[in-house]
């Protein structure tokens, strides 16, 4: 049990770059605050300029898109274990030094907790100048199932990764085996609060019932393309509508997508079961009111429904951690992976009808998450 003992104010750090590291930083934010510490958030890339930190997520978003994501966060392997020859990614992240700095002096701050690699590429920097305050604590919490390669850059006092498995992989590419501290994602409170399925299903009804009449005695699929709204959802509700009919109804959240939404509404527009839903922090009640989760696979997201115990199926990943994340899932029976939309739905139908299925898949979940991870990160900066 976590006893704040002594004062504490952190620093939590995320960057504007798909909106996993951003909720991962507010689940953080959120139970500090109701736990007596003092916490505050921040775009990493603001320190620079509320500009460029717009201008990195606009040019992230074109990375993901043409596959370049994956050449961008590898491109530590190809850089010497040295500390003369550094990252192109940790040169980079010096520019705003010298400003967070000042904030963390100016503000106070007993701890950092870094749930992105570019501060903690920062904070990394920090360290070697000298410049941090005696005391101060610094933590990189890791949001996807993967050794990140960046990770052997990092001097900082502790380093989350998400699951006991990942140990090894982590040590092998560098990182320091006694840094390493397998806690898990941390997630939202309302992910580990269940609301029973007919409640979770009225109250939907109640709050997307603009998007069409929402039969609560069918089938809900619920299909998520992570914050920027990526994916082949429009196919996917294709082949759903092929396969079951006006049998299931489709609640398809496109986050901050407005094109990908009006898209849907455009080509689904006659057809009463399909509900395109535009950004909503609603998404913990969605996945109790569903049968099934259709998701791109995000660290933070898979987590989140693993959470919730929704069966899950992972669809197309963005290359790179995404890859990882989906075959961490799939490879511990926490979901099903595959970019076939035919097989998808498929496994969807399979996953209603199959109880034996779907327990596996749910106990599964409940065997691989952890809903102390937050406490634990407090108490490593305690």
């Amino acid at each position: 049990m976590f006893k704040n003992t002594a004062y504490m104010k952190t620093l939590i750090l995320s960057c504007d770059m798909g909106g996993g590291h951003n909720s991962a930083a507010k689940a953080l934010a959120q139970w500090g605050g109701g736990n007596g510490i003092e916490c505050e958030t921040a775009d990493t890339l603001s320190f620079i300029s509320t500009d460029f930190s717009r201008t990195m997520s606009d040019l992230y978003i074109f990375t993901t898109k043409s596959n370049l994501i994956k050449v961008i966060y590898r491109t530590g392997e190809i850089v010497p274990r040295s500390r003369r020859v550094k990252s192109p990614v940790y040169v980079a992240n010096k520019i705003y030094c010298k400003r967070l700095c000042d904030h963390i002096l100016a503000g106070g701050f007993t701890s950092v907790i870094c749930t992105h690699v570019f501060p903690a590429e920062a904070m990394t920097a920090l360290r070697r100048a000298g410049l941090l305050p005696s005391g101060l604590r610094t933590v990189f919490v890791q949001t996807d199932y993967d050794a990140l390669t960046l990770m052997k850059d990092l001097e900082v006092d502790s380093i989350v990764i998400p699951h006991p498995h990942l140990i090894e992989e982590c040590v092998a590419i560098g990182a320091h085996r006694e840094l390493l501290y397998p806690f898990g994602i941390p997630v939202s409170e309302e992910c580990w609060r269940h609301v029973d399925r007919n409640t979770a299903r009225e109250e939907c009804t109640g709050l997307f019932s603009g998007n069409g009449h929402i039969d609560s005695s069918a089938r809900w699929y619920l299909i998520m393309s992570g914050s920027m709204g990526f994916g082949k959802t429009g196919e996917l509700i294709r082949t759903i509508l092929e396969a079951e009919g006006r049998g299931v109804e489709i609640l398809a959240v496109c986050g901050s997508n407005t094109k990908l939404r009006n898209r849907l509404c455009k080509d689904f527009g006659e057809e009463t079961n399909v509900h395109p839903i535009g950004f909503t922090d609603r998404v913990p009640l969605l996945m109790d009111a569903c049968d099934v989760l259709f998701t791109k696979p995000g660290g933070l997201s898979s987590t989140e429904a693993a959470a919730k115990r929704i069966p899950l199926i992972h669809t197309a990943p963005i290359p790179g951690c995404e890859t990882d994340n989906a075959r961490f899932f799939h490879y511990h029976g926490m979901s099903y992976s595959t970019t076939d939309t035919a097989q998808q739905v498929a496994i969807a139908r399979l996953l209603c009808t199959d109880k034996k299925f779907r327990e596996s898949m749910t106990a599964a979940q409940a065997a691989n998450t952890f809903p102390d991870t937050s406490e634990q990160i407090f108490n490593l900066l305690r």
